[in-house]
């Protein structure tokens, strides 16, 4: 990496945003201190009065055919419409005009003048490379626009500002939790307020083409940096990858042989690249000294907004996203809005924020390849940036996905004051890509945090959640939970999960903890299987922190799961009938006018 790009002044801002984000932390999210504690929903209330008054730009508008773009003509070619189907997709046609030069200038020239607005007609228009926002800047695509990103990963390391060699011009970003220096997201911004990417309506079109075979004829695509789109032989981010150096003392000599031995463990595998990047943080090897880009693959988030202020996404339809489909991060008041979610790729989850406050998530539509919503806030020792709190989700329907509404995995700086309502997990493809779970949370040893005040109600689920289970994997040696092996993974409609894939992290290091998780008014229906009518496997599956997957100090608190409750809710038949629910390490789990299978519960839970 060149030595302009050690000392940028987006590495400043990185380190100004993360003392920015630790004031906020200490002072407790004061801006809601005075929401009631008698009544939790009115600090709901509070946040989405942060987003009654619109955001404004000036009133003039830059048509990107102004600055050059023309639209493009599309040609079929064979690829992954999901990540389960191979077939027929369309793509700009080989020589089609690229439109990122004016999509860029129309940009700069907004910004420079003081604002607007830069419209994008209805058409396909072919992008090689992001779309990358500035202060003051509203990005507009009209009814019948269509963006297609290329299917090249150097056209995402080309303009960053980190020049890292052979690996690419890359930018500053943030995956699976951790901070590196990686390819641009397709639509990105970094330290920028007052920011919007619109749609008329869905039949404007963002489109990662993660499906698409990549340009250079290799055959891959996005979706192949993924061990389940992964050709024969390649490599992809589960496998040790070459490019990443034999031992981390070439990046980490600081450490004694101990401390390399306990974050490597044993073997290759730690040199994947999806568990490279973790190695790193825990090494403490700072983020501009992670550089991945080219020659990895750690796949690109589709709109990833870093330390930005007053940011809208509204209005439009993205379809085939690389990886996490909108990733704000660092952020505040941060307002999505009428989105509808169609991705089914590996990672494809809908909304990810990161280390945010006030976020307002209002009538969007999910179908995605993973979890609808998952709320993060960093990964092993990458806390900088503090908790993600304030959020207010409503108005929602939600279909294919592995949790509907999920708090972590990557949870290290904690995640509070969450509010959900008038939720419709629809599970619309209940017969063939069931929804696993609808309220999840995952955490683990290694990533830890904590979760506090989580408030959902009034939700529906009109065909259940998935009605089979999908076991808990603990690791090997772990004591017996009782006869029972818990359904961590899916086809419960509350999952707290405190030992979520444990053999994924060799550092396990940092207990969570979980307290005042409240669900009210919740309604699910039963679907007619060949084998009778259910609405989920089980009820409720809530695993405490299991204290034998803790290798840190020892006389390290362990904490049991506190103060839970279930009020007003009807969850129809589970198929579990002789175990409804599996609990573990919890304390005052309480139920009260609970049905299930047609007989009313009150009751107090204690493991």
């Amino acid at each position: 990496m060149s030595k302009t790009a050690q000392h940028s002044p987006r590495r400043r801002a990185l380190l100004k945003g993360a003392a920015s984000a630790g004031a906020l932390a200490a002072a407790g999210g004061s801006a809601f201190a005075a929401a009631s504690v008698a009544d939790p929903w009115s600090r709901a209330q509070d946040i989405a009065r942060r987003f009654a008054t619109p955001l404004a730009f000036p009133p003039r508008d830059f048509p990107i055919t102004a600055f050059g773009a023309k639209p493009c003509r599309l040609a079929k070619v064979q690829g992954y419409p999901t990540i389960r189907r191979k077939g027929e997709l369309e793509t700009p046609a080989p020589g089609s005009h690229d439109s990122h030069p004016a999509v860029r200038a129309a940009i700069a020239a907004a910004h420079q003048a003081g604002g607007g607005r830069v419209v994008i007609p209805a058409g396909n228009w072919y992008l090689k490379g992001p779309i990358t926002l500035l202060s003051n800047v509203h990005v507009h695509l009209q009814a019948g626009a269509h963006v297609l990103f290329s299917a090249n990963p150097a056209d995402y390391a080309r303009d960053g500002e980190y020049d890292c060699g052979r690996n690419g011009k890359l930018v500053l970003s943030r995956w699976q939790g951790n901070d590196c220096l990686n390819f641009s997201p397709l639509v990105y911004a970094r330290g920028q307020k007052n920011i919007a990417i619109t749609g008329a309506d869905w039949s404007s079109i963002l489109n990662g083409q993660a499906g698409v075979p990549f340009e250079d004829g290799s055959g891959s695509s996005w979706w192949g940096m993924n061990p389940k789109g992964a050709l024969a032989g390649a490599v992809h981010q589960g496998v040790p990858n070459p490019a990443n150096p034999a031992s981390l003392a070439d990046v980490a000599p600081q450490l004694d042989a101990a401390a390399r031995a306990r974050i490597q463990g044993a073997g290759e595998r730690w040199r994947s690249d999806e568990r490279y990047l973790p190695a790193l943080s825990e090494a403490g090897v700072p983020p501009e000294k992670r550089i991945f880009g080219l020659g990895h693959t750690l796949r690109p988030s589709m709109v990833e907004f870093v330390d930005c202020t007053d940011v809208l996404m509204q209005g439009y339809l993205v379809i085939n996203t690389p990886f996490w489909i909108h990733h704000p991060v660092n952020s505040r008041n941060v307002h999505i809005d009428r989105v509808r979610m169609d991705s089914i790729g590996p990672n494809s989850d809908g909304i990810d924020p990161e280390s945010c406050d006030t976020i307002l998530v209002n009538g969007c539509e999910f179908n995605t390849g993973d979890d609808c919503i998952a709320i993060k806030s960093g990964k092993n020792r990458d806390t900088q940036y503090g908790p993600t709190r304030n959020m207010l989700i409503q108005n929602c329907v939600m279909n294919s996905g592995h949790g509907g509404i999920t708090l972590g995995s990557e949870m290290s700086a904690g995640i509070e004051h969450v509010y959900a309502q008038n939720i419709e997990f629809r599970n619309a493809h209940w017969a063939s890509d069931p929804l696993w779970t609808a309220i999840r949370l995952k955490t683990n040893m290694n990533r830890g945090g904590y979760l506090r005040h989580l408030y959902v109600r009034d939700i529906t689920l009109p065909n259940g959640v998935q009605t089979t289970p999908r076991p808990y994997k603990p690791l090997p040696g772990t004591p017996a939970m009782g006869s029972a092996v818990p359904s961590t993974g899916g086809g419960a409609i509350l999952t707290i999960d405190c030992d979520y894939a444990p053999s994924d992290d060799i550092v396990r290091i940092r207990p969570p903890e979980v307290s005042n998780v409240h669900l009210s008014r919740v309604r699910a229906s039963n679907v007619n299987g060949a084998d009778g009518a259910y609405s989920c496997n089980q009820v409720m599956v809530v695993l405490g922190p299991v204290p034998s997957s803790f290798n840190g100090p020892a006389g390290t608190p362990v904490l049991p799961l506190t103060d839970i409750s279930i009020t007003d809710a009807d969850f129809g038949t589970p198929r579990n009938a002789e175990q409804p629910w599996f609990v573990y390490n919890v304390k005052r789990l309480r139920l009260t006018n609970v049905r299930i299978a047609g007989k009313t519960i009150n009751t107090e839970l204690n493991a």
